[in-house]
């Protein structure tokens, strides 16, 4: 992950930050159920959904992320380990545990409800949204982007082979009127708005979030991430010219020099 070196506070930690969001009357209903990764919430997590995510507290590129499916004997564990996807078996959620432990040594990892993500042609995708304010101005949002990840696979990162579109072009590509489309863009704007002026109550100095959303299949809006690290927007570049140039006018104001 690129070191920041300009001016926009953080909040670290996946964890921290659901915690933060589900504190917030209006926001609670759209975190999914997350906790620190050990063995008794891993026990109680797998008896309430029929699959968990895996995941660094800290971390990028969809590198270090796990699966876990209930099978009616064992359990199924799909990884991502650079650009790869692994698939293993297990017998007890024990195994399952060491496994991880053993594989992400020293890395704070966190378990989080499956959210069944929208598809689009079969591939699963979701939703980014850039926020940022300029210093001492309001939030706005500059960019909402798609994310269509490959089929079959558990994450849809572009690093990962995911492809990037407009928030709006996917929408299209799912058959919705202009009016339904500029409702779900309106709907997700005011959602991303919402986010980060609750956050930036409890954390001073941000200029700019990423916010990866999940839209369900049953048009639920859920909020998957948070990242106000260096959130990297260069892939808009050539998906949806306006966008970037609006969002390196807004990073330029707080010092930011690259969409990297």
């Amino acid at each position: 992950m690129k070191r920041k070196n300009y001016s926009s506070a953080t909040i670290r930690g996946k964890l921290r930050v659901c915690r933060m969001l589900s504190a917030c009357r209006p926001l609670r209903k759209h975190v999914p159920h997350t906790v620190p990764l050990r063995l008794s919430n891993l026990k109680m997590m797998a008896a309430r959904y029929s699959s968990v995510y895996i995941k660094p507290d800290i971390g990028s590129y969809g590198i270090g992320i796990y699966k876990l499916t209930c099978l009616p004997r064992g359990y199924e564990l799909f990884s991502t380990r650079k650009r790869k996807q692994n698939r293993q078996t297990f017998l007890s959620l024990a195994e399952v545990i060491s496994h991880i432990n053993m594989r992400q040594k020293g890395c704070r990892m966190i378990i989080q409800q499956a959210i069944k993500l929208g598809q689009l042609a079969g591939r699963p995708y979701d939703i980014r949204s850039m926020i940022q304010r300029k210093p001492r101005e309001s939030w706005v949002c500059t960019g909402i982007m798609a994310k269509i990840g490959v089929r079959n696979r558990i994450v849809t990162n572009v690093y990962q082979g995911a492809s990037l579109h407009t928030y709006s072009s996917l929408l299209k590509q799912r058959g919705l009127s202009e009016e339904a489309r500029s409702s779900h863009i309106a709907y997700v704007t005011r959602k991303s708005l919402e986010i980060s002026r609750f956050l930036s109550t409890r954390q001073k100095g941000m200029h700019e979030l990423g916010i990866d959303f999940a839209m369900d299949r049953n048009n639920r809006l859920w909020i998957l991430e948070v990242n106000s690290n260096h959130p990297q927007f260069h892939p808009l570049k050539n998906v949806d010219p306006p966008a970037y140039r609006r969002m390196m006018s807004f990073a330029r104001s707080y010092g930011r020099r690259t969409a990297h």
